[in-house]
């Protein structure tokens, strides 16, 4: 009887041989892969004036200068709208999806306006409600991609692509989020035995504070608020060349439906390279606390991450998480603002010794980085958004299991200014890349005279 394990197997085999490609074929044929530029710069594909993404600056003989990062959101950088919000003791992520969505900041009125509006819009109606609890799994990206699938069918214009409907598609799915995260993560501990607790999302509470509020009840603090205003506000958007973005760009350039599009970002989000990163840096500090007995020991520090970095310790790939960006060089600036507040917190929760060693660790691992990398090294290294975002989600009180939902329900409202942006081109095309083609010319053989494989 033919097993379908035997035929995986013997596929999985030929695998090996017949698909794998020499990486120097990508020199030869002068191919750009994973669409990155020798000096690792990203291949310029299209334009925006959604969000911008600077890590360095070119000399005028064309070598890059490694500048503090910047992060634009529609010409305005992210450390200005964070400080102005600050600055007036308020929150600043409804800011933020006002700016990115509609292209300019808006007033006073018009801020306290859409902030009603969102606070409103967040709740489902109950049979949204009664499927989002009725799905099964084990990873609330992929119940959230599921859901948000689902939608197309309460929707009833889901295929228009007029700017009004688009508009009004993103706001509901930016408000949405919040509420579908938290009632699948409560269904999901309800699946395995834990009590179910549905809150309601509460009128004139913010996003942020709306969403702790469906995750923990009132057990959460100003500050964890603050914070995690601050969390959605630097992942809003990074451009669009990220991955997910890009996703949701290239599906929507073949006109597909905006819960298509917006599936498919989700479905890339997942991924431990992209939005799962956060996790991989959660999985790692655990590891080096455990193995590293004087948080305040410089050489102990060094000596370990030494070991990492040459795949004698944790996962053995050499890799320190959190440390590195594609673009970022000096600094992320997503990074700077979520550490500065992540001391306060820190402070709040009683957690000051472990925020002085992640920061004492961002300091050696970067150093280290640099000198085992020595002349081969091609660019200055930082600490990424990820290597606090972990640490300042474990303080709020959040579980693991919705940090990469918690990017998603920041990075919804870039992906949704992107697909508008990419449908409203006059004369758009479908994004189609080409691949050049590796293989060798090969005859057919009739079935007869094949040789056994």
């Amino acid at each position: 009887m033919i097993q379908m394990d035997d035929i995986i197997k013997k596929i999985s085999e030929t695998i090996k041989t017949t698909t794998q490609i020499d990486p120097e074929l990508f020199n030869v044929y002068n191919v750009k892969r994973g669409l990155r530029n020798e000096d690792h710069t990203g291949v310029v594909v299209g334009l925006t004036k959604v969000g911008d993404v600077v890590g360095y600056e070119r000399n005028e003989d064309g070598s890059l200068k490694a500048i503090p990062g910047k992060l634009m959101y529609r010409g305005i950088s992210l450390e200005e709208i964070v400080r102005g919000a600050q600055h007036e003791n308020r929150l600043g992520f409804e800011e933020t999806i006002y700016l990115i969505l509609a292209g300019y900041l808006p007033d006073k009125q018009e801020l306290d306006n859409f902030s009603t509006m969102l606070s409103r819009t967040m709740d489902l109606n109950q049979k949204i409600t009664m499927h989002i609890l009725d799905l099964e799994g084990q990873d609330i990206m992929n119940i959230l991609a599921r859901c948000v699938l689902e939608l197309y069918t309460f929707d009833e214009a889901p295929d228009d692509t007029s700017e009004e409907n688009l508009v009004r598609q993103s706001l509901n799915l930016v408000a949405t989020f919040p509420t579908i995260i938290a009632y699948a993560y409560n269904a999901l501990r309800h699946n395995v035995g834990k009590s179910l607790h549905i809150r309601h999302p509460q009128e004139g509470l913010s996003l942020a504070e709306n969403f702790l509020y469906m995750m923990k009840g009132h057990n959460y603090t100003p500050l964890d608020v603050k914070i995690l205003d601050l969390a959605l506000m630097v992942h809003a958007d990074h451009g669009g060349g990220n991955n997910s973005t890009f996703t949701v760009r290239v599906t929507s350039s073949a006109g597909t439906d905006t819960y298509s599009s917006i599936a498919a970002g989700i479905g890339s989000l997942k991924g431990p390279l992209h939005g799962g990163a956060n996790l991989r840096v959660v999985d790692m500090l655990k590891h080096i606390k455990k193995n590293v007995k004087d948080w305040t020991d410089v050489d102990e520090i060094d000596t370990y991450l030494k070991k990492i970095l040459n795949k004698e310790a944790y996962n053995k790939t050499g890799l320190i998480y959190g440390i590195g960006h594609a673009i970022y060089t000096i600094s992320d600036p997503r990074a700077v603002l979520l550490k500065e507040m992540a001391r306060d917190l820190a402070i709040e929760k009683g957690r000051e010794k472990e925020f002085n060693f992640m920061s004492l660790l961002e300091e050696r691992a970067i150093k280290n980085f640099m000198e085992f990398k020595g002349t081969n090294v091609k660019k200055q290294v930082c600490a990424n958004v990820d290597f606090y975002s972990g640490f300042v989600y474990d303080m709020i009180g959040l579980p693991q299991e919705i940090y990469t939902p918690l990017f998603a329900m920041a990075r919804i409202v870039g992906w949704c200014a992107h697909r508008i942006e990419e449908l409203n081109f006059k004369e758009r095309r479908i994004i189609r890349p080409a691949y050049k083609n590796a293989s060798d010319v090969k005859k057919y053989k009739e079935i007869d005279k094949r040789n056994k494989q």
